[in-house]
């Protein structure tokens, strides 16, 4: 090969590349997508545990959904209320705040609630629930205490105390896995001031709750009667607590005959 040719090839190439270059510049100027500076900025201030408690894919879908007011500032549960006032000074707003955590309605433990027979299987909620009786506790609404719980909560702040789930509410983050987790339904999402919660999920007939647990709610109705606020409600034979009228005067937890209000 002579020279002439090397020269006319190294020409060629170059002439390809700078021919290419354009192209992709002005490509990727036709096809660019506007970044949302309001979006990269909230984004920058989420966590990152794209744990799902705000009902979107991550912390980047919330981002967006914020940026483009289609979520409130305090859309995330695991920032609180520190990362929702930022949010809210970014997108304009309140950040109108009222810190959630997860709560067991269940005060059924080892020494208070009874066992319908002894369980040999896995120590999973989830696959104890397809056991006969849907478990081995007596209590068909009651906490299992196997932890699937704890194995989901990626903030340390579910323990098995006593053969039930319990909270830490200071832990707490209100991502919501262990509500999704629970096979159950006990756990549920409260104020972290709430005044009066009834620890217990049961809607069986008194007579049948405390055949099966020494603490469960009877439905009886006399923290119904009592409640100056008229915050507590009995339906399906288990009380309710109305945490926007309740005051936490106590009356129902003083009232209540088998000290299940706390």
């Amino acid at each position: 090969m002579d020279i002439m040719s090397i020269v006319i090839a190294a020409a060629v190439v170059s002439v390809v590349g700078i021919l290419a270059g354009i192209l992709l510049g002005v490509a990727s100027e036709k096809f660019k997508v506007e970044v949302d500076e309001k979006e990269i900025a909230i984004r920058d201030l989420l966590p990152g545990n794209n744990c799902g408690g705000c009902g979107y894919p991550g912390c980047d879908g919330l981002a967006a959904a914020i940026a483009k007011g289609e979520a409130k500032a305090n859309g995330c549960p695991v920032g609180g209320e520190e990362v929702a006032k930022t949010i809210a000074e970014i997108v304009g707003g309140d950040a109108d705040t009222v810190k959630m955590v997860a709560h067991v309605m269940c005060a059924g433990d080892c020494n208070k609630a009874k066992d319908a027979y002894e369980y040999v299987g896995p120590k999973n909620c989830k696959i104890a629930a397809n056991a006969p009786g849907g478990g081995p506790k007596g209590c068909s609404y009651g906490c299992m205490g196997y932890g699937s719980c704890v194995a989901v909560c990626q903030f340390d702040a579910i323990k098995i105390i006593d053969g039930i789930a319990v909270v830490d509410k200071d832990k707490c983050k209100s991502c919501g896995m262990c509500v999704a987790e629970c096979p159950r339904n006990i756990i549920e999402m409260i104020p972290y001031d709430a005044g009066a919660v009834v620890e217990c999920n049961s809607n069986d007939f008194g007579k049948d709750v405390k055949a099966v647990c020494q603490t469960g709610c009877i439905g009886c109705g006399i923290c119904q009667k009592n409640c100056p606020q008229d915050a507590i409600t009995v339906e399906n034979f288990l009380a309710k607590v109305d945490y926007d009228k309740c005051t936490g005067c106590g009356t129902c937890k003083e009232k209540c005959p088998v000290k299940i209000i706390k």
